[in-house]
């Protein structure tokens, strides 16, 4: 007889026996350490690597802690939008320059995307983080 459970993540219906929701692929179940020695690794990774101190080191350089965390202040970046956002200098202080750039070059996206940034920067908490 198949026994199933639920996923407490996605609500998916995974096998009993599941450790890792086959659906959203997060852990359900605590693992067990047995004697094996079996290590299961749940990263999603492009390239894959035979000895295990490059793995380790792979690993190591994807963790969130590796990439350099910003955060703004929210007034200032509600101040900056509300008198130059149609020029992208909210963007720019956000360190998006990319996206500054196309602001001063468009008026702020047509002023439509000015106006939508002043909500969305009012909405945010402060300071908050820029990715």
């Amino acid at each position: 007889m198949n026994e199933t459970k639920f996923c407490k993540f996605c609500g998916a219906v995974i096998p009993f026996d599941a450790v890792i929701c086959t659906k959203c692929g997060r852990q359900v179940e605590k693992i067990a350490n047995d004697k094996n020695g079996i290590v299961i690794n749940n990263m999603s990774s492009a390239s894959s690597s035979s000895s295990s101190s490059s793995s380790s080191s792979a690993a190591a350089s994807q963790t969130p802690a590796a990439h350099a965390r910003k955060f703004v202040s929210k007034w200032t970046s509600f101040i900056l939008c509300l008198f130059l956002g149609w020029l992208g200098g909210h963007k720019f202080y956000e360190g998006k320059t990319g996206l500054g750039v196309v602001y001063f070059l468009t008026c702020g996206l047509f002023f439509i995307g000015w106006l939508v940034d002043i909500i969305v920067i009012l909405t945010k908490p402060d300071p908050y983080e820029v990715i």
